[in-house]
This record gives C-alpha cells, sequence and structure tokens, in this order.
C-alpha cells in the first residue's frame, strides 16, 4: 500500500495545521500520462463512504479505489533535492522514470 516516510508525514501534519486543516485526511490521487509517467496530486479533503481509508505514519489517508493501482507500492517522501527547496517526491516502481533509493 502507499506509505509515507516520517519526513513526509511531519510536514503534512505541518501544513495541515498551518492551513487549518487538522483533522481532515490527505487526499491522494494519481493518472498516467500518456508517455507512461504518472503525475502525481494531493490536498486536504473528507473522506467519502467510497473512500479507501488508511494511515501512515500518523497520517490519514484516502484515495478513490480507482487510484490504488497507480498508487500501491508508493512511497512518499519530503526531501531537498536543491539547497533551501524541499519537495514532496513519489517513489513509485511503476512511474517510467523510477529510480529506486540509492540507500535501498
Amino acid at each position: 500500500m502507499f506509505k509515507l516516510t516520517t519526513a513526509a508525514a511531519e510536514q503534512v501534519l505541518k501544513a495541515a495545521k498551518e492551513g487549518g486543516a487538522e483533522g481532515m485526511s490527505l487526499r491522494l490521487a494519481a493518472s498516467q500520462q500518456a508517455d507512461g509517467t504518472i503525475e502525481y496530486r494531493m490536498g486536504f479533503d473528507a473522506a467519502t463512504e467510497e473512500d479507501i481509508r488508511f494511515q501512515s505514519e500518523g497520517v490519514d489517508l484516502v484515495m478513490t479505489p480507482e487510484d490504488v493501482p497507480l498508487l500501491d507500492e508508493t512511497m512518499m517522501d519530503f526531501v531537498e533535492i536543491e539547497p533551501g527547496q524541499p519537495h514532496f517526491i513519489f517513489l513509485n516502481p511503476k512511474d517510467p522514470n523510477y529510480q529506486p533509493p540509492a540507500d535501498a
């Protein structure tokens, strides 16, 4: 299933608090592009009856059943690729641009 790293979870919880979205779930979505790459979307949202609900690192996550095949086995991390510019990244073996972490 989809997982968050500790760094990603800390940043999500911080963003929820700062944005007044405490108590809401983080909704994840994905779509496959024509070239096979995967585009990711996320935002705070209330869960619906049809959603798949789960937790990772203390964060409530939701996604539609249609998003599960693309997001299964994905890990979201929060890293500083360029100094002073941290970003969420998605490590997904289903994405043709996927590169396993160096320490994996």
